[in-house]
């Protein structure tokens, strides 16, 4: 059977993770991302989550290949067998290229960029509220607690990320244009990118990401990387 994959791209703040929680609901396919992996990898003592652990507790940082063979462990796990969303990951055109050797030839590939301008996200950042025990997102600007400082759903107490700071905040959106915005291109070139509006609410635009994955049968195959077969 063919896998769904979905790859969300998009600045900081932009939605990704909502978006993410959102499908994973709707097609009972696991969303992973970068640090769920990572953390993952490091509690079960994996060749890779070794590794990543003395790189880490040396204060270096954890490489391309670390990350990337931890990846294609986890996509190969039973809850991966009808697809996965990746919010995280690839994050540079190198980690792209490896991750299409991953994949199998039966997958069916999409690529969604949730679009934002960074002047437009700064208070949805400097906003946001996040739930340690179910993940669900708030903003106390514009979708905050029915409870301040609680979570509506699980009763967890909210937190701030250190980063969510308007300096921090501004470096990110720099970081994502540099290394970042080039997967766009990459993805262009195969076939594979689709791009949402992001400040919109939220339903609408699980709507629109729904409606490009009905199409998803019409997808030819992603091809192994160094191929030259065309994707329409």
């Amino acid at each position: 059977m063919s896998r769904k994959v979905l790859i969300l791209l998009g600045h900081p703040g932009a939605g990704k993770g909502t978006q993410a929680r959102e499908i994973m609901h709707r097609l009972s396919i696991p969303q992973i991302s970068t640090g769920d992996m990572l953390r993952d990898a490091i509690a079960r003592k994996t060749s890779f989550g070794r590794e990543a652990k003395a790189r880490m507790d040396s204060g270096e940082l954890v490489n391309d290949a670390i990350v990337n063979g931890i990846v294609a462990e986890r996509i190969q796990r039973d809850d991966c067998g009808g697809g996965f969303i990746l919010d995280g990951y690839p994050r540079t055109v190198q980690q792209a290229a490896t991750f299409r050797s991953l994949m199998d030839k039966s997958d069916r590939l999409v690529v969604i960029e949730i679009g934002a301008k960074s002047e437009d996200l700064t208070n949805r950042l400097v906003g946001r509220l996040m739930c340690s025990g179910c993940g669900e997102i708030y903003n106390s600007y514009s979708r905050a607690p029915n409870q301040a400082g609680i979570c509506n759903f699980c009763n967890t107490e909210l937190f701030r990320r250190s980063d969510d700071r308007e300096d921090l905040i501004r470096e990110r959106f720099k970081t994502y244009q540099e290394e970042t915005y080039p997967l766009v291109e990459f993805y262009k070139q195969l076939g594979l990118y689709h791009h949402v509006e992001g400040m919109r609410l939220i339903k609408d635009i699980t709507r629109e990401i729904l409606a490009i994955l009905d199409g998803y049968q019409h997808l030819v195959p992603v091809p192994k990387a160094g191929g030259n077969q065309s994707i329409a």
